[in-house]
């Protein structure tokens, strides 16, 4: 299986754009936990990470997107950063067969900083660190 990103949706409600992903990955999500939950693997493929302490309410600091607080974490499946500037951020995975998984991506922001192409282009950089063999 190679990784797949099918075309992300938006939404726009009042000046709250809701964007969302989903991304078929060639590994299980054991594999693809890492790259969504630790400062490696977030370093790797999507922005730098300056703080991460990886529980609820955690603090969480990603260098190209903001500053902020772990607003969900289950070990394995959930991840979610909600940081001042960047909005909320979720990586949810969920398995899919025996050796692939599905993370379904959420990005909730406030005005024009992010752009689906731009979420596109750290997804294609995802798939090309897994598929190394991160």
């Amino acid at each position: 299986m190679s990784g797949s990103i099918a075309q992300g949706t938006s939404r726009t409600h009042g000046n709250t754009h809701i964007l969302h992903f989903l991304v078929r990955l060639p590994r299980p999500m054991e594999d693809v936990w890492p790259a969504v939950a630790t400062p490696e693997g977030l370093g790797a493929w999507c922005t730098a990470v300056d703080v991460l302490q990886p529980r609820l309410d955690g603090a969480v600091s990603l260098r190209d997107l903001g500053s902020g607080r772990v607003t969900a974490w289950d070990v394995d499946r959930v991840a979610e950063y909600t940081v001042g500037g960047g909005g909320r951020i979720r990586f949810h995975l969920e398995r899919a067969g025996d050796t692939g998984s599905v993370l379904r991506f959420t990005h909730e922001f406030q005005g024009e900083r992010e752009s689906e192409a731009s979420w596109r282009s750290r997804f294609e950089r995802l798939v090309e660190w897994l598929g190394a063999g991160s």
